[in-house]
């Protein structure tokens, strides 16, 4: 898993590239989410459009850092998911959970309001 960050005004977007598995990976977005929330960057999009696959490790990942993103007062949203991973988030009814765009300036723009 690779992961890449870029600001877009406000929204900090936190780019993944490989498959979503957990393990070592869960500790390094955990970290980029933390570190975001700590310099006041609390609108975060997580661009999927490069992850092929995802697993339940996965899925809870995203979940814990959408969770501490709200405790702080902020928001995540999930960008360019393929139509798998967006399956996944239907079938595990987490739709209100992982709020999903189609594109990175959806969800950019979506936050910026």
């Amino acid at each position: 898993m690779k992961f890449s960050t870029k600001q877009q005004g406000p929204v900090t977007v936190i780019t993944l590239q490989g498959n979503l598995m957990g393990g070592p990976d869960v500790t390094e977005l955990n970290s980029m989410v933390h570190d975001s929330i700590r310099q006041g960057q609390k609108k975060i999009a997580i661009d999927l459009g490069k992850v092929e696959f995802m697993n339940s490790s996965g899925l809870s990942m995203l979940i814990g850092c959408a969770s501490a993103l709200k405790k702080a007062g902020g928001k995540m949203l999930i960008a360019g998911a393929s139509r798998k991973v967006l399956d996944l988030i239907k079938i595990t009814k987490l739709t209100p959970i992982l709020e999903t765009y189609p594109s990175v300036n959806d969800a950019v723009e979506h936050l910026r309001q």
